[in-house]
């Protein structure tokens, strides 16, 4: 299996976020994707690529240009406005909630900020874009792997993406790497394709993208919304809107669900996968379902994912798996690799 490895990535490398109410050192970390790709070199499992640069035309198709626009300039804005802040990052603070505008884009940095964000706990610094975009390219690389006719590619990269909707970000994320891949497997000519994702939060941002489309399935298995991020999505009625009824499938679990538990709802999965015809797979391949996940709520053990990989794996699909979340760093490496290790 081919791995499109960011090497920027650890360009975008916050101070701090806001969590639980106070101002802690991120979680999302770039000793996340270096421990996998040293346990992928460890095993020796395929060759590590750069990927190739794909044009702007790639990334609109999921996102809208004046998001594009705002994340591209933001950290020049950010410093215009004082330059002092060449030693901060930016972290929004205020939303347009419930009956307000979000059609005027307004002329002040911090409104917009807020505009395109939904959290206060995914800064933003000089080296964001750069790495979001190369992380881009990873995940249209490994696609685009798929088109050329290899069975399985990776997109190893951060920061991640299934939090990031056409025109926010939040949750760590900034452009949807996940609906990337999805979407130029379809502009290549598959008919239909689907997402699993199998990291610890709903993938928000992957639903909110394909809610209303019949051509791309989109299934999670994550904490229980009622109590776990992102909260506000996730729900088990939510099935998809217009055309694209029936294409949506949540299965969220309840904190401390183990892996007997939820590899019930990968069974349940799958299956609606099959049923849907999907002739290939993208997977959100997050591991914050490890039970020493400081951030998550499920009891997975490393050996899990030996077992997850196998069964991706029967499914028999060409298959893209895009890096998400995971947090015990120390552990990621190991569970993310023993996915990888399985499936091929």
């Amino acid at each position: 299996m081919k791995t499109f490895f960011n090497a920027l990535h650890a360009r975008h490398q916050g101070q701090f976020e806001m969590f639980r109410g106070a101002l802690v050192p991120c979680h999302e970390v770039p000793a996340r994707a270096d421990h996998v790709l040293a346990e992928l070199q460890r095993r020796q499992l395929g060759e590590v690529c750069a990927p190739t640069a794909f044009g702007v035309e790639a990334i609109t198709r999921v996102h809208s240009p004046r998001y594009l626009q705002f994340l591209e300039g933001a950290w020049d804005e950010w410093v215009a406005l004082d330059p002092a802040n060449a030693g901060k990052d930016a972290l929004p603070s205020v939303w347009p909630t419930r009956t307000f505008r979000t059609d005027v884009l307004p002329a002040n940095f911090a409104a917009r900020m807020g505009l395109f964000s939904f959290d206060a706990g995914t800064p933003l610094m000089a080296g964001t874009w750069a790495a979001a975009r190369a992380g881009a390219d990873c995940a249209l690389s490994a696609a685009q792997a798929l088109v050329e006719g290899d069975r399985a590619a990776f997109a190893l990269s951060r920061p991640p993406g299934h939090h990031a909707s056409a025109d926010f970000f939040g949750g760590y994320c900034f452009l949807n790497n996940a609906a990337l891949a999805a979407e130029h497997l379809r502009a290549c000519g598959l008919d239909r394709v689907a997402v699993l994702d199998v990291d610890y939060h709903h993938g928000n941002g992957t639903q909110a993208i394909f809610y209303q489309r019949p051509d791309v399935f989109f299934a999670s298995i994550h904490g229980d919304p009622r109590t776990e991020y992102p909260f506000f999505l996730g729900y088990a009625d939510e099935t998809g809107a217009g055309a694209g009824q029936g294409a949506n499938l949540n299965l969220p679990l309840p904190r401390g669900s183990d892996f007997a538990r939820w590899s019930e709802a990968l069974e349940t999965a799958l299956a609606a996968i099959r049923l849907f015809g999907a002739q290939a797979l993208v997977i959100s391949l997050g591991v914050d379902t490890f039970a020493g996940d400081p951030i998550s709520g499920f009891t997975l053990q490393s050996d899990d994912y030996l077992r997850m990989g196998e069964r991706l794996a029967r499914m028999g699909l060409p298959t893209v798996l895009v890096f998400e979340g995971g947090y015990a760093v120390a552990e990621v490496g190991v569970n993310a690799v023993n996915v990888v290790q399985a499936f091929v």
